[in-house]
């Protein structure tokens, strides 16, 4: 036996989330790779901002030796300083560009330091003296510039690469996200296919078993299932089949048994008559026995073979539909068959009811025949007992318009008819619109069975007061069951 479907079910989203929670552990590392990278330009664009600002202060400086300005440049450098260090400490797992904001931070020192030199020497000098009185002033301030320069340079760079950098995640995050979207449908459509056909496609096979069941077609159900669960259920179901076809059988043959019950007075007098026959015909011997007229006695013993023919034939006939047989389709001659019904329960119909057989001789059938008898007893019976009160005529002939591949037969009655509201129940079982005692209410819900286990179907039509047509459609050929 196959893996449970649980099992599979399982397997399957454990496999579908392990791989969407690796993907997503993917994304959200690469989607806190750029978030740092966010941060490192924020922090060294604000860095970069901030020393502009101190350069331009700077330059103001020296252009009009205002003391603020110097004031400015130095605080705006001072708040630099700690901006850098913060970026280097959350760089501490990328140690080349780490190391590039230490060169940077170094000069930033040496730039600080020289800014901070020259606010002391404002405590001593005129700035206007100094640049008279210090020849190196002009390469003290060149000096100054430079590393201004070499700061904004080098963190315009690291800003320039950390963009392009980013926006390069950014577009390979697109390209992610496109995989990650065609791997995550495909599993889906994947899954999607899977419980179609392992879960899906058998419920549905299973479904339409079971409606054929409610039909009444109690073949076993034939479906190609590896999962423990549905061959499980499929067993149940073929046992539940089993145990119906079982019931069947037992149902068809307590019909017989009361039908029996029913055709036995009929029966009775189909035997009476042949033996009155036989008895008179050897009483009749007897007391001429003496006598030499041989031809005589010959047509008298004739005549009483003839009637011990007829009975054999009548117990013959009930004999056969009595017995317990299982469901046996042979090829029969439905004219034969109709004709040897009709003996067996002619003792049923009385006198105020005639039938009026119109078939022709060579329709063959194949069948079950003692089931087929079953049904034209009870069709044949329930249009009789629809005519006891006022009599009438009960027909059973051929349908005109059917398909090649089926024979359709009509028992039609001119009795009371059924009304229109009882229509649709008088299949099921246990329902009659006979007086209580008077009717099981198994008749026709047999005889619906019987039609359905040939691969047939029976319909009815009736209009109160004027009678009731009963036609069958029975397979000219093998059925599948």
């Amino acid at each position: 036996m196959g893996i449970s479907l649980r099992r599979k079910i399982s397997f399957i989203f454990f496999v579908f989330i392990v791989i969407c929670s690796l993907l997503w552990l993917a994304n959200d590392y690469r989607n806190n790779l750029l978030a740092k990278k966010i941060q490192i330009i924020d922090s060294q664009s604000t860095f970069l901002n901030t020393i502009l600002e101190a350069r331009r202060y700077e330059k103001n400086f020296f252009l009009y030796f205002e003391l603020n300005d110097l004031k400015q440049a130095f605080h705006y450098l001072t708040l630099s300083e700690k901006i850098l260090n913060k970026s280097i400490k959350i760089l501490y797992n990328e140690p080349a560009l780490a190391e590039r904001l230490n060169r940077s931070y170094k000069k930033l020192i040496q730039y600080k330091s020289s800014i901070e030199k020259l606010l002391t020497s404002q405590k001593e000098f005129n700035f206007s003296k100094i640049d008279a009185q210090n020849e190196n002033y002009p390469k003290f301030q060149d000096n100054i510039r430079n590393l201004g320069k070499q700061i904004t340079d080098d963190i315009e760079k690291i800003v320039k690469q950390e963009r392009f950098q980013a926006n390069t995640m950014i577009k390979k995050g697109r390209i992610y996200l496109f995989i990650m979207a065609i791997v995550i449908l495909t599993m889906s459509i994947v899954i999607a296919f899977f419980l179609f056909f392992s879960v899906n496609r058998p419920l549905k096979s299973i479904e339409h078993a079971i409606k054929k069941i409610v039909e009444g077609d109690y073949t076993n159900i034939d479906i190609k299932i590896k999962s423990k669960e549905f061959v499980s259920l499929v067993t149940s179901l073929n046992n539940m089949i089993n145990e119906l076809n079982k019931r069947s059988e037992q149902l068809i043959q307590s019909k017989k048994l009361a039908s029996l019950g029913t055709l036995t007075s009929g029966v009775a007098h189909e035997l009476n008559n042949p033996l009155n026959n036989i008895s008179s015909s050897i009483q009749i011997v007897l007391e001429e026995l003496a006598d030499d007229n041989i031809d005589f006695k010959r047509e008298l013993l004739t005549e009483a073979e003839k009637q011990v023919d007829r009975a054999k034939d009548t117990i013959k006939a009930l004999l056969e539909f009595s017995r317990e047989t299982t469901y046996k389709p042979v090829m029969v001659n439905f004219k034969a068959l109709i004709d040897k019904t009709v003996r067996l329960i002619k003792g049923e119909v009385p006198t105020n009811v005639k039938l009026d057989i119109n078939l022709s001789d060579d329709i063959q059938l194949f069948v079950d025949p003692q089931r087929i008898q079953q049904v034209l007893i009870n069709l044949i019976l329930n249009g009789v007992h629809a005519m006891e009160e006022k009599g009438g005529m009960l027909g059973i002939r051929l349908c005109t318009d059917t398909r090649k591949t089926e024979i359709c037969f009509k028992v039609h009655d001119t009795g009371k008819g059924i009304p229109a509201t009882h229509l649709s129940k008088i299949f099921d079982p246990f329902f009659t619109t006979k007086d209580v005692g008077k009717g099981s209410g198994l008749g026709l819900s047999v005889t619906h069975g019987i039609i359905e286990q040939h691969g047939g179907r029976i319909e009815v039509d009736s209009k109160v007061n004027e009678g009731t047509t009963f036609s069958v459609f029975l397979p000219t050929t093998q059925s599948d069951e």
